[in-house]
């Protein structure tokens, strides 16, 4: 009769590997879902609070200031009328500015990316990340970013290129706000802290189920 093989034994390779043995850094995608939902809704609901551009861009509403104090109020009026318009175009101007230099672009995706799945979206119970058979903790992951991210910005055509791409589109608001005269915008209807607030909300919390006040 044959005899039957013998069976094969679990090989452990805990001698070698090196540089292979680094941990994979893990993503929370349920974190990142409701991160990526919560953003596109914030920007829904600021975007619905957008003025019409061709109220923008009337030309018969466009007059010279009369003193700087008359600019200052102008602005400070189409501020608060137009926030939603000026963020918008402040955003146009920084990704046209990125879009033309698509290595600064890259560059920013990249730090991007590196925050995301290094330290925002690591799940809490991950392992730590290993490195050339280091372990690195959560401390030490976040210092190695933010040194990282110093290092792109400062010591790269990055950190200049969103300077003067956030210059040139504030530039931009301030001649609007100042040349644009306010008499025809209905103030208000604007809420104090509405389509800004609403921008940033996806940063925090979900929001507290009302519940019936309560009296002392």
């Amino acid at each position: 009769m044959a005899s039957a093989p013998p069976p094969i034994l679990p090989v452990s390779s805990a001698g070698g590997g090196g540089a292979a043995t680094a941990s994979a850094p893990a993503i929370s995608i349920p974190a990142l879902r409701l991160f990526v939902a919560r953003l596109s809704d914030s920007a829904r609901r600021s975007l619905a609070h957008r003025r019409p551009w061709s109220e923008l861009l009337d030309r018969t509403a466009f007059a010279r200031p009369d003193s700087l104090s008359d600019a200052a109020s102008r602005l400070r009026k189409n501020l608060a009328y137009f926030r939603v318009n000026y963020l918008a175009l402040l955003a146009a101007a920084l990704a046209l500015s990125l879009l033309s230099h698509p290595f600064s672009l890259l560059l920013l995706l990249a730090l991007l990316a590196a925050w995301a799945f290094l330290y925002l979206f690591r799940p809490a119970d991950a392992p730590p990340l290993v490195l050339f058979r280091r372990p690195f903790s959560d401390r030490e992951v976040l210092a190695g970013l933010v040194l990282i991210t110093l290092l792109v910005v400062f010591l790269t055509s990055v950190g200049s290129l969103i300077v003067s791409a956030l210059t040139v589109g504030a530039a931009i608001v301030c001649v609007h706000g100042a040349f644009r005269l306010p008499e025809d915008l209905f103030l208000d209807e604007q809420d104090p802290g509405g389509p800004a607030g609403g921008l940033l909300s996806f940063l925090g919390g979900a929001p507290a189920a009302s519940g019936p006040a309560v009296r002392v």
